[in-house]
Parts: C-alpha cells; structure tokens; sequence
C-alpha cells in the first residue's frame, strides 16, 4: 500500500496502524483519517478469538491469544481503529506499547472513552468527553483531490449524459428494518418523474436485495440513465463526482456522510423506518444546510463542504506529539 510521503513538520517517522473488523463502512471511515494524516499507514484486519468474540469489549483481559491473526510488535506510534472488535485491539496494543501508542477510536465505542487518547464521535452519538472530538458526520476517505481523480477516471461513463446529472445512491436493508416491494415502489415512483428533464445515475447496494435491483434496473432502463449494480470497477465516487445533485435513502449515515461532504446539494429519500440516531443525523445535517428532504422538486444550494477526516487527524497532530507544535 502506498501513501503520500512524510510532511516536513514530522519530528519522527511514525508507524501508523490502521485496525478495523473488515466491515467497509467503518474500515472507509479510519482509512479516511489515516489518509488525512499523509504520512505512511498500514492496515490490519482482526477477528476475535473466543470468548472475547462473544463477550468484547465488556469481557477485557485481552492476550496475544485473543486475536487471529496475532498483532504483534513493533507496536503503532498511532493506532486509529473502528468496530467493536477493534477496541480489545486498542486496549491490548496500549497496554503491549506501555501507553506509547496513541490510540484513536472512531465511532461510539459504547465503553469509557477514557480508555482510549482519542475517540471521535459524530454529533448524533450521545458519547463525550475531554478526550471526544465531534464531528458534524462520519469521517470518510473523500476529498476534492480525490472527486477530480474520480471524475477524469470515470468520464467515459458520464461525461456525454446530459445536464442535470442526479446521482442516485440507494441502500435497503437495515438492522431494524427489512425493505419491501411497496418501498422500492415508492422509490421508483420518486425516481422516474426526474428522468424526464434530467440524466440519472443510479447505485444500488448488496442491502438493496438482487431481485429488488433487477426490478428497479429493468424499470429505469430508459434513455439518460446509467444503472450500476455490482459489477467493477465501482463507479461510486464517479457518480460523486459528476453529480450535480444527489440524492441518498435515508438507511445509510455514511453514504449520507459521504455525499454531504462533496459541497452538492442533497436530497434524503425516505426508505426505511430510521432508527433514533439515523434521524439525528438527519436533522443535524439538515440544520447545517447539506441536506433537505426531498419533495419531487430538484433546486440547487450551496454549503460548505464536511470536512470531518481532517478535522479528526488535526486534532491527532496536534495531542499525539509527533509534529512540531
């Protein structure tokens, strides 16, 4: 894996870890802060051996033995990890470094934040602290830098569609709620009155179910339309950046991140029942002026860009003593 090079005000060459469970959205949300760094990072994956499987992060005692495969040394200058996994990596890493690493912890760990240097939190997770930085959203790997990569990259897919470009990212499925034929009706009869005066670029999830992404690819298959669903390469941040406006369900809080933080308008489709903090990030985001629910009428706003991976690896130069002050 290669990342940018080392900025000058490093007082020393940091080894940066990266620990996550695999999970895309969380892994995509430390790797996001480990990028704002810019400086040389490495990931590792772990899973959890019994019965800390079971019973992390309330069970502790974590040993070399709780982790397959094994973590071993020399340990991280910092460790930015996410999922409730990654915590019993966190603590056994602190405690293995004599309270050298600073550890970082993405996301609610639901357990004392004082257990880690760090944890950054969005402002719609109840969890603070001396040692808690809110963010607006969730933290993600997207940048201007990397939407310009994006949209030369993905041209030849969307650069002939015609103006309004209307980016549609649609998920399905949640912990709490099982999508049904009647939401993914009501989904496409929000959808197909836009295809009329504008171009749309569709995305479905693996949440969305196959037989639901057939149905919605054979009902959108009309001129102006680019449906992609689960072939490669991913054009999701192709569809970012070529959009001029977005539109997300409500199911996802991080592809909801992820479009509020390009600077374009964006709608939230309702898909799902939201659960209380979902509904939290709504309204916190629509307060902020990103987003707006959507009511069949496309207009266009501006509002300044999320920022919340650098916000998190700013606050990380800053108390981890690796940079010149």
């Amino acid at each position: 894996m290669t990342h940018p090079s080392s900025p000058p005000d490093l007082k020393e060459n940091p080894r940066v870890w990266v620990i996550t469970e695999g999970m895309a959205g969380t892994e995509n949300q430390c790797l996001g802060v480990a990028e704002s760094l810019g400086i040389p990072f490495t990931t590792h994956r772990v899973s959890l051996n019994q019965p800390w499987k079971a019973l992390s992060p309330w069970l502790g005692w974590e040993l070399s033995a709780t982790f397959c495969p094994p973590l071993l040394p020399p340990w991280p200058d910092v460790l930015i990890a996410s999922g409730r996994k990654s915590i019993a990596a966190s603590r056994y890493i602190k405690k293995q470094s004599c309270g050298k690493t600073f550890t970082v912890q993405i996301q609610d760990p639901r357990v004392p934040p004082t257990q880690f240097d760090l944890v950054a939190v969005p402002e719609h997770d109840p969890t603070r602290g001396e040692n808690v930085i809110v963010t607006n959203a969730t933290p993600n790997r997207i940048t201007a830098k990397e939407l310009a990569r994006a949209k030369e990259e993905f041209a030849y897919l969307f650069e002939k569609l015609p103006a309004t470009r209307i980016a549609v990212m649609i998920g399905g499925s949640t912990k709490t709620y099982k999508i049904t034929q009647d939401d993914i009706n009501t989904i496409m009869g929000r959808i197909l009155p836009l295809s009329r005066a504008n171009s749309l670029m569709i995305s479905t999830s693996r949440r969305t179910g196959d037989d639901n992404t057939a149905r919605l690819k054979k009902k959108l298959d009309i001129p102006h339309v680019y449906f992609w669903d689960g072939g490669h390469p991913n054009p999701y941040m192709g569809m970012l950046a070529w959009a001029d406006v977005i539109l997300v369900t409500n199911d996802s809080t991080s592809m909801i991140s992820d479009a509020a933080t390009t600077g374009k308008p964006v709608y939230v489709l309702p898909l799902v029942k939201t659960t209380y903090r979902q509904q939290l990030l709504v309204d916190n985001l629509e307060r902020y002026g990103a987003i707006r629910p959507f009511s069949g009428k496309i207009d266009h706003w501006t509002y300044p860009p999320l920022n919340d991976s650098a916000a998190i690896a700013a606050v990380i130069r800053e108390k981890s003593g690796l940079f010149v002050k």
